[in-house]
């Protein structure tokens, strides 16, 4: 089974266990912005993709199934019996799979900038090999075009800056693997079966996962929603934080508020 790495619990002791996973080519950083909102009613731990941020490099294939079934088994190791997860992007696929292989374990999520099925194969593979023939430097520069939205780097230039260096220290391959998974990741003729609540929220300027994705999620799964995400691009956790960490804080906490 993969081996991810995860940060040290932070919020209160006894409050529930958040997971937030992250975006293809970033690390825990990009929650950086959100998670001390979140932390206020959960204790949370985020996660890094193989060959990402702390995690260590694949070393062979492996489906997005894969990393969620990894989840779960660090959410066990936690003596969590169960969880409230939000991803985004890559990390909110992952989310979509623990709701369906792990159903149980997964009291509600929160799908951020993601999708049932995210892109197109031949993009995936072709982003693939160009990880692996020039390295992640090469995608810096169409990366900060897809993740954030017009002013988003003069607004938050260490953040933007520390999550382009994240990418540029991915490792190639594992990144290609990432890619590769994404290639054959398609979810969306099981939405039905996920009975847990959950909150599909794209970013307005996102130019990967737009509002279609996002309604698709909210409309198939059986307790659904959409929110978009004013002046958000793909990587709305750090476009648009405050926004973002509303909606989630307001959703995850619904429950508990009834």
């Amino acid at each position: 089974m993969i081996r991810l790495s995860f940060t040290e619990p932070s919020g209160p002791a006894g409050a529930p266990l958040l997971v937030l996973g992250p975006s293809l080519g970033t690390s825990t950083i990009v929650w950086e912005s959100v998670a001390p909102v979140l932390a206020r009613t959960h204790r949370i731990v985020a996660w890094d993709l193989p060959g990402h941020g702390a995690s260590n490099p694949a070393t062979a294939p492996f489906r997005v199934a894969d990393l969620a079934d990894a989840v779960a088994a660090t959410a066990a190791e936690l003596g969590a019996d169960s969880i409230r997860y939000a991803g985004i992007s890559l990390g909110g696929a992952v989310g979509l799979e623990l709701l369906l292989r792990h159903p149980s374990l997964v009291e509600r999520a929160g799908i951020l900038c993601s999708g049932a099925v995210i892109g197109e194969a031949d993009g995936w593979q072709r982003r693939a090999a160009t990880a692996r023939t020039e390295s992640t430097s090469a995608l810096i520069v169409g990366s900060a075009q897809r993740w954030f939205a017009p002013g988003s780097i003069a607004a938050h230039p260490d953040l933007t800056g520390r999550l382009l260096h994240a990418l540029q220290d991915t490792d190639d391959d594992s990144y290609a693997r990432c890619c590769e998974a994404l290639a054959e990741y398609d979810v969306r003729d099981r939405l039905a079966d996920v009975d847990a609540p959950v909150l599909a929220v794209w970013g307005e300027r996102d130019p990967v996962t737009p509002e279609s994705s996002a309604r698709e999620i909210a409309d198939e799964v059986r307790d659904g929603r959409a929110l978009g995400i004013a002046d958000a691009s793909h990587l709305a956790t750090v476009d648009a934080p405050g926004a973002v960490a509303r909606a989630l804080d307001d959703f995850l906490n619904e429950r508990s508020r009834r």
